[in-house]
């Protein structure tokens, strides 16, 4: 009996430790963090960011620093790629490791992106939710490498926050509102329906990530406001004008109806029903750009850290794009093609998107176009072909394009065909764009061999 007893305990205890050495097992499984992953995230911030409306440039700076968190991360393991520490304004190098054994690198960098993400959001709960389902994955196979991971993302995450921190953007939350100049019949006027205040006047006070002030590519000037029939503006008001009442002929099956909501990109479009007024969201401009990279990324089966690059360069693009043109929105502060037609030619003409609240020159969507297609291109080459599908999931149809160049061309005559935009803060708006990405591509030196 006695025998029976311990060998019941015997048996009892080989199967705890049994037990004990399939758990550790277990939990020092490999762990892969693919490409899908970080898109994974991207997405999520851009899910965040339509919910909580932010504003284009806002929603600019968040994809930069997220992106720039997890590049950091990859640079400091993967051979071919270069730290922008140096190259970005006031970035250094981040933290070497303490436990450099342990790390998987792919996994510190997603953790340092959905840390930063988190930071910049206001509905921090919905990446948290996102960010813990990975945690408890990662953890389950691998304890110690995930401790590791974790312990190494947040440090970088830390570090780059507290440069992000520095940027001047608290500064400009409690700068005053922009003021509106009503005696001026040049100036920007507050638009229908909402009639919103301007946003982000100050925008240009936002540190540049590689550019090297706000105004470095300053437009020309947009053309006098003047309301001579001969005038070079008054003109332009009526191209507009003029493409509108042509576009209302073909019908609202027009390939130029099309194009000005495949590239609407509005975060806020205020409806009115009645009594009733409600929003619909969309994704930004720098959003749609970024979804770009997506499918430009996945076509071409880069790797993770391929992956993290193209959103990084192409992120800095567009951050310093829409510095660059704040700068000049404000300055030229000039009136929006609306206003206008309404007030001298006709009070009951509606453009086809409804006008943002921001004055006019130069069309943001353009340099943010011209931008993002530089910084595209010189990733993935030029005449890369490719369905655009960002749009599918606001019930518009897939476009395809021969080239990020043809697409940026497309984004930036949109403005025209929604009446919301002049020829010139077209063509200058893209011109302005494509410079400040060409620098940007020469500037920063993120690739070895």
């Amino acid at each position: 009996m006695i025998n029976r007893n311990a060998m019941k305990k015997r048996i009892s205890l080989i199967a705890a430790l049994m037990l004990v050495l399939a758990s550790c097992q277990k939990k020092q499984e490999p762990v892969e963090v693919s490409p899908e992953e970080f898109h994974a995230s991207v997405d999520k911030v851009v899910e965040i960011m339509i919910h909580d409306i932010f504003s284009p440039p806002v929603a600019s700076r968040i994809f930069a620093y997220g992106n720039i968190a997890a590049y950091e991360v990859i640079a400091k393991k993967n051979d071919e790629y270069k730290s922008l520490a140096g190259q970005v304004t006031g970035l250094k190098n981040i933290p070497d490791p303490k436990n450099s054994e342990n790390i998987n690198y792919e996994m510190a960098a997603l953790i340092a992106h959905m840390d930063i993400s988190k930071r910049l959001i206001f509905s921090e709960e919905r990446m948290e939710s996102f960010r813990d389902s990975l945690y408890t994955i990662w953890k389950d196979k691998n304890e110690t490498v995930f401790n590791a991971s974790k312990e190494y993302g947040t440090e970088v995450a830390n570090f780059v926050g507290d440069w992000m921190n520095k940027d001047n953007y608290k500064e400009t939350r409690t700068m005053p509102k922009f003021s509106v100049d009503s005696e001026d019949p040049s100036r920007w006027q507050p638009t229908p329906p909402a009639y919103m205040n301007g946003i982000e006047p100050h925008w240009e006070k936002i540190r540049p990530f590689a550019i090297d002030s706000a105004q470095q590519f300053k437009p020309i000037p947009p053309p006098e406001f003047s309301l001579e029939k001969d005038s070079k503006f008054f003109q332009e008001v009526m191209e507009v004008y003029e493409v509108r009442k042509s576009m209302i002929g073909k019908g609202d099956k027009s390939d130029e109806i099309a194009i000005a909501q495949f590239w609407d990109c509005n975060p806020y479009v205020s409806v009115t029903r009645g009594h009733l007024m409600f929003a619909t969201k969309k994704i930004t401009p720098g959003a749609h750009w970024i979804g770009i990279t997506k499918i430009a990324a996945r076509k071409t089966d880069a790797d993770f850290a391929k992956t993290v690059y193209a959103y990084t360069k192409t992120s800095i693009a567009i951050a310093d794009a829409f510095i660059s043109c704040w700068d000049e929105k404000y300055r030229s502060n000039l009136i929006r093609p609306e206003t206008v037609i309404n007030e001298y030619i006709d009070d009951s003409w509606e453009p086809v998107l409804q006008t943002p609240p921001f004055p006019e020159y130069t069309s943001g969507h353009s340099v943010v176009s011209g931008a993002a297609a530089i910084a595209l291109t010189d990733i993935f080459g030029d005449n890369f072909a490719f369905d655009d599908d960002t749009e599918v999931a606001y019930g518009l149809p897939v476009r395809s394009f021969n080239s990020f160049n043809e697409a940026s061309d497309e984004a930036a005559l949109s403005r025209m065909y929604g009446g919301i935009h002049y020829r010139a803060a077209i063509e200058v708006g893209i011109k302005q764009g494509r410079d400040l990405g060409k620098f940007i591509v020469d500037k920063l030196d993120m690739t070895k061999g």
